[in-house]
Parts: C-alpha cells; sequence; structure tokens
C-alpha cells in the first residue's frame, strides 16, 4: 500500500481538486465517495471503484478491512489523519474515500414520475432530495442550472447510493420539460388551495420542488399543471425543502399502495 505524507505529492493534489471543485470533477470526469457504506453500494449497482484512499487512523476500523479485502485488486493508498481531513466532505471523518468516474446512467423509455429541481442550492438537500426520489422509485431526477453540484462529495453523502440506482441529469432546462411531459407537473406553494392529499397523484407525474428560500420560479409555476398546498395545522407555516419533497413522493406512494 502506498503511503502519502507530503500535501505537495502530485496524487494527494489531485484527490484534494476532486474533493472541493465541482470544475475538477466535470474536468476529470471522476469524483469521491466517503465511507463504507456508499462505497459498498457502488461496488454492489455498478462495480469496483478506481482506488480507495485509506486514513491512518481508518486502516484499523474493521469494516473498512472487511471491504479492503473484498477488493484485493483495487489500489490503496494510505494518507495521515491530517492529510485525510483536508479531503473529508465531514468533520468526522470515515477514513474511506472511493475515486469513481461520475455517471449517465441511462434514462428509461417512458417516464411516469420524475422530479425537477430548480435550483437547489444546499448539498446536503439536495441529497436527501435524491435519496428520498430514489426510495420512492422516481425514473429521473432533472437538476436546473444553480443546484449546487449533484456529484459533490457532499451531494453523494446525502444521496446514500441514489445515484447508482436512478438516472440523475443537470443543466435541464426545466420549463422545457414541464412543457413536453405526458403528465401532470406539480408545484407546491403556500398559497394553494388544492391540497396535496386531496389530489390524485397516481398518474404520470413531474414533482417540482423549488429554491430553499425563493421557491419556485414564477415561469415554472406558469408551466405546471397544478399548484398544491402541504396541509400544516401546527405554528409553523413552512417547511425545509427536503421534508417537503418527501412529503409530496411519499404522498405518492401512499396512493399508489406500493
Amino acid at each position: 500500500m502506498k503511503i502519502l505524507t507530503s500535501r505537495d505529492n502530485a496524487s494527494f493534489k489531485s484527490l484534494k481538486k476532486l474533493a472541493h471543485s465541482s470544475r475538477e470533477r466535470r474536468k476529470t470526469g471522476y469524483t469521491l465517495l466517503d465511507g463504507t457504506h456508499l462505497i459498498g453500494a457502488y461496488v454492489e449497482r455498478i462495480g469496483p471503484p478506481q482506488m480507495l484512499a485509506v486514513s491512518v487512523s481508518g486502516k484499523d476500523k474493521a469494516e473498512i478491512r472487511s471491504l479492503l479485502e473484498k477488493l484485493p485488486s483495487i489500489p490503496v493508498t494510505i494518507l495521515g489523519d491530517g492529510l485525510f481531513q483536508e479531503l473529508a466532505p465531514v468533520d468526522t471523518p470515515t477514513g474511506l474515500l472511493g475515486l469513481v468516474q461520475v455517471l449517465q446512467l441511462p434514462l428509461p423509455e417512458k417516464v411516469s414520475f420524475a422530479v425537477y429541481l430548480e435550483a437547489v442550492q444546499d448539498p446536503g438537500n439536495l441529497g436527501s432530495i435524491l435519496r428520498s426520489a430514489a426510495a420512492a422509485g422516481v425514473d429521473v431526477a432533472y437538476l436546473s442550472p444553480g443546484c449546487a453540484d449533484a456529484w459533490s462529495p457532499k451531494v453523494l453523502r446525502g444521496g446514500m447510493g441514489a445515484h447508482f440506482a436512478m438516472p440523475i441529469r443537470e443543466g435541464a432546462d426545466l420549463v422545457a420539460k414541464a412543457a413536453d411531459f405526458a403528465g401532470e407537473v406539480i408545484v407546491t406553494s403556500l398559497q394553494a388551495r388544492d391540497s396535496l392529499f386531496d389530489t390524485d397523484l397516481t398518474g404520470p407525474l413531474a414533482l417540482v420542488i423549488g429554491n430553499e428560500g425563493a421557491g419556485v420560479s414564477p415561469a415554472l409555476q406558469q408551466a405546471a399543471t397544478k399548484l398544491v398546498r402541504i396541509p400544516m395545522p401546527g405554528a409553523l407555516e413552512s417547511l425545509n425543502v427536503a421534508a417537503a419533497a418527501a412529503v409530496c413522493l411519499f404522498e405518492r406512494v401512499r396512493q399508489l399502495g406500493t
């Protein structure tokens, strides 16, 4: 196993760029997965990573040793804990990172359930929404310009494997997608009169999720076929965007009885 101890090492510099630069990820077509769960999900659905980076303290963890034993032919680089901390997407590092290619999973022939994400900027929110969407059986997620980088380590960590199970397309023209969609295009709005829970969500459906602060743009609201509200009888009148998305996604699951 190769051991890196210097910040001037070319391999470390490359990993650091991938960890922190969306431009570098787009240029190279690679990104980093954090932790045994996420890397395990990638291995199960896609295949082995290109390489693994392990912290000095992480190499002694049972779950990391177990994963390394399952991937004996994959190159492994050992990093000092300080160097690994500079790459980790969380304050308490897992001790394991995997280098993988950014995926373009094929689109299904027919899309009957989609999410349109408009300028969702927080990586944690975006990852959580993608995770809920994949769990709810969404066929494809379209992301507008202005969304967080879907393949950043933080979004990948929040998605917990969603990226390997559901096609994701970035830079999409959501207004055009809404116009072309053969089904209901639904936007949640605090001003809507119709309740989400009284709305038929069982047919072809595109669910629009807007920016954390500004919500869905007027142009995209206009392109929608229906505005609905999530009933909130409590003292607060709004939900976190990821929570609102989960409510809507799983209301469809409930209605379908799946």
